[in-house]
């Protein structure tokens, strides 16, 4: 199922009629989210280089069941964060604050590369606020190469944002998506370079020296919520293996494949990234009620 640009343009204009933003402070930074839609929660954690705006394709077609929250990780710029302090229990913690400000017990969460180790990191913190979980393109380690575990340790230093230098982030984002550029409207591809050049330099490169020192395997045994993974069948950015160690750690994890897909599936293929998530969620066998007054 292909996108298209009318299904981008439809998704922004609901989204400018519906959304619902706000900001809550954690205690470690300003945290700027948006609420859409009405029924149970599913909040989205994006990941190293993106935005909380690249899941509204996505939202879009989860709204009429769903409230989605989706929120912006600290860039430790323009929201008073100290990022450069940051654990994964930070993050894990500021996921909770977000709970707490918006009067939700229990939520599904969706956490996108990246935010998968933060999405894990609250799943076992704080077993009881989550009544499921879904990893797309997820994985509990997913060791950096030489090139970029350099690229992650200079770009602490750079001051901006990867939109500062169109030409090389269009250049170096093209060549590490050529199953993204191939399959997506020019509009679409447009997109993912906006929301993507939202992502300030430093807070990329400190994101990734997270990412590269982190290993959750011992955590997933402990793992209860019921799991799901959405990948793609040509990710060239998590390998499959990094995957399948999340499955095998998690006792009755899944995995859904989308067919044609690179890492991005929230451009490239909301429509089956949605069915997936609402698939699982509507055949869990548990109620599907994790919302304000819920269990």
């Amino acid at each position: 199922m292909a996108v298209t640009e009318p299904e981008l343009h439809a998704a922004h204009a609901a989204f400018r009629r519906e959304g619902r933003p706000g900001v809550v402070h954690t205690g470690r930074y300003r945290l700027r989210y948006s609420a859409w839609g009405d029924g149970p929660p599913v909040v989205f954690v994006h990941g190293m280089a993106g935005a909380a705006d690249q899941f509204v394709m996505v939202r879009h077609r989860l709204a009429g069941r769903f409230t989605t929250v989706a929120y912006e990780l600290p860039d430790g710029r323009t929201d008073g964060s100290a990022l450069g302090r940051y654990t994964l229990r930070d993050y894990a913690a500021d996921l909770i604050a977000l709970l707490d400000h918006l009067g939700h017990r229990r939520v599904i969460v969706l956490g996108s590369s990246f935010g998968s180790l933060a999405t894990l990191s609250a799943v076992a913190a704080y077993p009881d606020r989550f009544s499921a979980a879904v990893l797309q393109g997820g994985f509990a380690r997913r060791p950096l190469a030489g090139p970029e575990l350099w690229a992650a340790k200079l770009g602490r230093f750079l001051h901006g944002y990867f939109g500062d230098w169109p030409a090389i982030y269009r250049a170096i984002s093209a060549g590490g998506n050529p199953a993204l550029v191939r399959s997506v409207p020019p509009a679409v591809w447009a997109f993912f370079l906006r929301s993507g050049g939202k992502t300030a330099c430093r807070a990329a490169a400190l994101r990734g020296l997270t990412l590269a020192r982190a290993d959750l395997r011992p955590l997933l045994p402990a793992v209860r919520t019921p799991l799901l993974l959405v990948g793609g069948d040509r990710d060239e950015l998590v390998p499959r293996w990094c995957e399948a160690e999340v499955e095998a750690g998690v006792s009755g994890a899944r995995r859904v494949e989308i067919a044609g897909c690179g890492h991005y599936p929230q451009f490239t293929h909301p429509g089956p990234m949605a069915e997936a998530i609402g698939s699982f969620l509507a055949e869990a066998d548990r109620p599907l009620n994790p919302g304000r007054d819920g269990p």
